[in-house]
């Protein structure tokens, strides 16, 4: 029976050991609540503060907005956001990984930001094509779509719990593009809302 115990002890130890060599385990749940966080407080400042309103359509909204403030205001906030996001990211996850013992870059992290980066890019190109276009309404819901395509990808390589949340960026992106007058909306609940209750079941499954 104890050669039983050892036995069963000696495969979780090579099951556990294995994980870690091809799984990058040091997302940090407590940078996804403060990235949820910043996004809401972002949608916050582009409602009350500069003039969005979502009771328009999406056209109608975005013509008040420019003539409120201005849409670089709007843009500037969001790469403000997204910089902030990443600074966090990474940061947590660096002090996750020393404390931990494990390289913040690895094989198995630049393989999961290169399959990362790739669905960003492409959504990065489509949503400039569509700026210079004047077509601002399909922006937040193709930012989405694509940055839960990423995180679908990426999910084999980390916590598994990260593909549900892929599937709620995109499908909050299908309803966005829908229905353009909710993708504030859709936007708030995707990324603030979504990435919190994320960053909370991560910090309580794998951090306490």
């Amino acid at each position: 029976m104890k050669e039983q115990k050892e036995y069963l002890q000696d495969i979780a130890e090579i099951k556990s050991l294995m994980e870690k060599s091809t799984r990058f385990l040091s997302l940090s749940g407590i940078s996804g609540i403060l990235i949820g966080i910043y996004a809401l407080l972002g949608v916050g400042v582009v409602h009350f503060l500069m003039g969005f309103d979502s009771r328009l359509n999406s056209t109608e909204a975005l013509d008040g907005l420019k003539g409120n403030s201005d849409l670089s205001a709007v843009v500037i906030l969001a790469v403000v956001i997204l910089l902030l996001s990443l600074s966090t990211g990474y940061w947590f996850s660096y002090q996750k990984a020393m404390s931990v013992g494990q390289k913040m870059w690895n094989s198995t992290s630049r393989t999961m930001m290169w399959h990362f980066m790739v669905p960003l890019a492409m959504g990065g190109c489509m949503m400039l094509l569509l700026l210079s276009k004047g077509m601002y309404e399909w922006l937040a819901p193709l930012s989405l779509l694509f940055y839960g395509l990423g995180l679908y990808s990426v999910s084999k390589f980390t916590f598994s719990e990260l593909r549900g949340l892929g599937w709620l960026e995109m499908g909050l992106g299908l309803v966005g593009l829908c229905f353009p007058s909710t993708g504030l909306w859709c936007w708030a609940l995707g990324f603030g809302v979504g990435h919190i209750v994320y960053g909370y079941f991560i910090h309580h499954k794998y951090e306490k």
